[in-house]
């Protein structure tokens, strides 16, 4: 059931995230299109303002010739002849193009028509091209401004604008001529900043897919994707004019998106942070269940022994012949104080433990040394030592070993360390204990040739309740307690305490305090 229910999360945490990044990329992909639109759009809308500013440049040129000209009455007859000159090869161009703008009156064709008239206009036109040679020199253009230039433009009527448009449309100039850098710059940036994309750009313009010298220094240095429109395309020369544009760094498109992305990716880390808590917590809930499971099975284990020895001995006080004998009474009563100190023992590690982790427990702390402790220490486990054939050897290297503890519980904890390398040896224990110290620290090492922890079991070793699971948990007794209460009793004491161990070798415990000055 575990497992489904960290399956049926799993998957449901895989799929929110799926769908999140799918929306981002969706949306970052419209984005692009949507900029792609508008930068289409803009170069459309340059394309029209810069053939119209050169299309007025070019009318510009005849303002005295329209301003000058006479109308028939009856008849307008219009007649332009436009006439570029190439000074390099001395060839002239000349368009001519002439036309009748004719207006008649027919009257009503029926009696219910008869007295009302109809206007018909006509007009005929007639264009011609052609090229001559000739030595004079272009005449240099009157410097009229853009707003006079416009003003005359609008003022013409449709047919002198479709005369001068022929005329436009058939000219032969290099592009050069007609466009510049700060032309293609001044338009194009005002018509991106119009359509509200404030970004850096680069432009080059082509003739045939060639570039030309109408372009931005670094144009060439970006390899990115580029739009482009055609320029020029009703002109008759034949030659395919195109504007490109790229830009360097694309933060408009990310623009309008930011805060929600951020919203997007905000929730997503608070669902993934509090997947893995809860994940974390049922893992640890899990584990401390079985190690609570455990813990129970071991002290009803360490308890059923004195219990059923203490049932033994008063069965035995109660027989008629061994009550009488005052020797063998204060045997068994001797037997059962034993039994009796040895569960509340076990009861006084559970308590002290319960009390450390609520910050209950009050340490009275003086100056202690050091050596003399491990060696009050030492003395605790001399019988355990001796009936399993070991040997213990002290070498305080460390002359002054002043330290700030309390001398009961210090005891006791080196005791905890000193009784697991007794009962974690196979063979006879050999235990050798260190005192080293620095300008700031006492250290001592607790050294042994046991059957040494993996590398999972060192960094679980002084969790509560943990013990490695080898064999059957009970060929030695203990409730995982030992080295909880250590490592609590050290960090009360500003100390630390560390293992280094090797499975098959032994361990070292390490034990720092802070020096006394």
């Amino acid at each position: 059931m575990f497992a489904l229910i960290i399956f049926l999360m799993s998957i449901s945490l895989i799929g929110i995230i799926t769908v999140q990044v799918f929306w981002i990329g969706n949306a970052i992909d419209i984005r692009e299109k949507q900029f792609s639109n508008d930068v289409q759009f803009v170069l459309n809308k340059t394309n029209e303002m810069i053939y119209k500013r050169d299309f007025v440049d070019f009318t510009a040129q005849f303002m005295d010739f329209f301003k000058t000209r006479k109308f028939a009455k009856q008849a307008d007859f219009t007649k332009f002849v436009y006439e570029q000159i190439n000074t390099s090869t001395n060839e002239s161009f000349r368009f001519s193009s002439s036309g009748v703008y004719e207006t008649n009156y027919y009257k009503g064709l029926s009696d219910f028509f008869k007295n009302d008239s109809i206007l018909i206009a006509t007009l005929q036109s007639k264009n011609e091209v052609f090229k001559v040679k000739k030595s004079t020199n272009n005449k240099e253009l009157s410097k009229i401004d853009v707003a006079q230039r416009f003003t005359f433009f609008n003022n013409l009527t449709e047919i002198e604008k479709l005369s001068l448009e022929n005329a436009y449309h058939n000219k032969s100039e290099p592009i050069e001529k007609r466009l510049s850098n700060e032309i293609v710059a001044e338009v194009l940036g005002r018509e991106l900043l119009n359509s509200g994309i404030d970004l850096d750009f680069e432009f080059c313009v082509f003739v045939d897919q060639s570039p030309t010298s109408i372009q931005t220094s670094s144009f060439q240095d970006y390899s990115g994707k580029r739009y482009k429109t055609s320029l020029f395309a009703k002109d008759t020369d034949s030659k395919n004019y195109e504007l490109f544009v790229t830009f360097p760094q694309k933060k408009y498109l990310l623009a309008d998106l930011r805060p929600m992305l951020l919203l997007s990716v905000f929730f997503t880390g608070i669902i993934i942070l509090a997947f893995a808590s809860s994940l974390y917590q049922l893992i640890k809930q899990k584990k401390i269940a079985a190690i609570k499971t455990d813990f129970i099975n071991n002290m009803t284990h360490e308890f059923k022994t004195p219990i059923a020895t203490i049932n033994l001995a008063l069965d035995a006080i109660k027989n008629p012949l061994v009550i009488q004998d005052r020797q063998k009474v204060m045997k068994y009563v001797g037997m059962i104080k034993d039994e009796n100190k040895r569960m509340n023992a076990q009861v006084e590690n559970v308590l002290r433990i319960s009390k450390l982790e609520k910050n209950q427990f009050e340490v009275e702390k003086s100056t202690l040394d050091l050596s003399a402790i491990l060696q009050n220490a030492m003395s605790h486990v001399d019988l355990l030592l001796k009936d399993k054939h070991g040997e213990m050897r002290f070498h305080p290297d460390e002359k002054n070993c002043l330290i700030s503890g309390n001398e009961n519980h210090l005891t006791n904890a080196f005791v905890n360390i000193l009784e697991n390398a007794i009962k974690y040896s196979i063979d006879s224990p050999k235990i050798d204990i260190f005192i080293k110290g620095t300008t700031s620290l006492i250290s001592v090492q607790i050294k042994d040739c046991g059957i040494g922890m993996s590398k999972t079991s060192q960094r679980q070793v002084f969790d509560k309740f943990y013990r490695e699971q080898v064999g059957n948990i009970h060929n030695i007794k203990g409730h995982g307690l030992g080295l909880s209460y250590v490592k609590e009793i050290v960090k009360l004491h500003q100390g630390t305490v560390f293992v280094k161990s090797e499975k098959g070798k032994g361990s070292v415990f390490t034990i720092q305090f802070p020096r006394i000055a």
